[in-house]
């Protein structure tokens, strides 16, 4: 409307006219004459500023450029090769971090025939690294996923000529052993690795690091039923830690209700036992995720190795499990307190 208004008056729109500026503008005559760009558009300190926008191809009849996207390097390639002693061990599953510091104080870890000490480091594939005068052998880590069958056992071995998840990896895969376990009657998201010290983040009962579970009983689960389940239930073994129940989903021609059930902890057959109490036994179960690793449509029977992004998000998260808090030491002739009710044995 503006430009509309100003050719009704007899003017050149304003765009018109800084074009017909520039194009009448006489060139520099010498070097140490300020040229066009000085004029538009000086700096206060006096240097030129560089055009706010290039030209675009496209209206010069060119191809259009297409800006070349810089690469995606991987955080961990880019990270140095010298790492902690304290942290090889307990990837390599020696020990936890704080008993890997306990071996290097007490004189039993090795770098190349000297006694480490805190704050030492070594490059894998290079230092020579020996606990009690034995060398370890530092793999590169592996992240795996299994969609585990039933009727699979969750070991590395059997005695008993059992199938074990690992005849379900590809061959020549390397030393892995199972994150946690599923029982041979439960099906769904395993995890396999070589890396010692995840696991034991991802499986120490303190960290309460969460599962998903879908579940399918028999029967249907009042409210009542859900209340306790989700308060915690008295078990032999003790009380079972608060759980989350959602999506409960009755299904009345089976007779049978389905939910998917977050836990906290991971006792032996722990579900089927909680479903017992409450006089609902387990028809199927099966887990959907660990952390921030979901089972997705990944087929029963099939195992893929974890995309970076995966690998980098599940070491978040592990990261950020913490230890619950140890109770405070009580000092000479102080008043006994009675432990809070939440770690008084059941």
């Amino acid at each position: 409307m503006g430009r509309h208004r100003l050719r009704t008056m007899g003017r050149r729109p304003l765009r018109t006219m800084c074009w017909l500026s520039l194009r009448t503008m006489p060139p520099p005559k010498s070097p140490g004459t300020p040229g066009i760009a000085q004029h538009l558009s000086p700096r206060r300190n006096g240097e030129v500023r560089p055009p706010s926008r290039p030209s675009s191809p496209v209206a010069h009849g060119q191809s259009p450029r297409h800006t070349r996207k810089r690469p995606v390097v991987d955080p961990e390639a880019s990270a140095p090769t010298k790492i902690r002693i304290q942290k090889i061990l307990a990837s390599a599953g020696l020990a936890s971090r704080r008993g890997s510091e306990d071996l290097i104080r007490t004189g039993r870890v090795s770098v190349n025939g000297r006694a480490a000490v805190l704050g030492d480091s070594a490059e894998l594939g290079t230092d020579v690294i020996t606990v009690d005068g034995e060398r370890i052998r530092i793999e590169r880590p592996r992240y795996w996923m299994l969609h585990k069958p039933t009727s699979v056992v969750t070991t590395v071995s059997d005695p008993h000529g059992r199938k074990t998840v690992m005849h379900l990896l590809p061959e020549g895969l390397g030393p892995i052993h199972p994150v946690g376990r599923l029982d041979r009657d439960s099906s769904g998201l395993l995890l396999l690795t070589n890396d010692g010290e995840l696991t034991q983040l991802l499986l120490h009962p303190s960290h309460q690091s969460e599962k998903d579970y879908r579940v399918t009983v028999k029967g249907t689960l009042d409210q009542e039923q859900v209340e306790k389940i989700q308060k915690g239930l008295y078990l032999e073994d003790g009380r079972t830690a608060p759980a989350k129940l959602n999506k409960l989903r009755a299904d009345p021609d089976t007779g049978t209700s389905t939910f998917v059930l977050t836990l906290i902890e991971g006792r032996k057959r722990q579900i089927r036992r909680m479903m017992l109490a409450v006089g609902r036994p387990v028809k199927k179960l099966t887990r959907i995720r660990m952390g921030p690793i979901v089972l997705g449509r990944l087929p029963v029977g099939k195992a893929r190795p974890l995309r970076a992004e995966e690998v980098r998000s599940l070491k978040a998260y592990a990261a950020k499990l913490k230890p619950a808090p140890r109770a405070r030491k009580r000092s000479p002739g102080a008043p006994s307190k009675s432990p809070p009710r939440s770690d008084r044995r059941r």
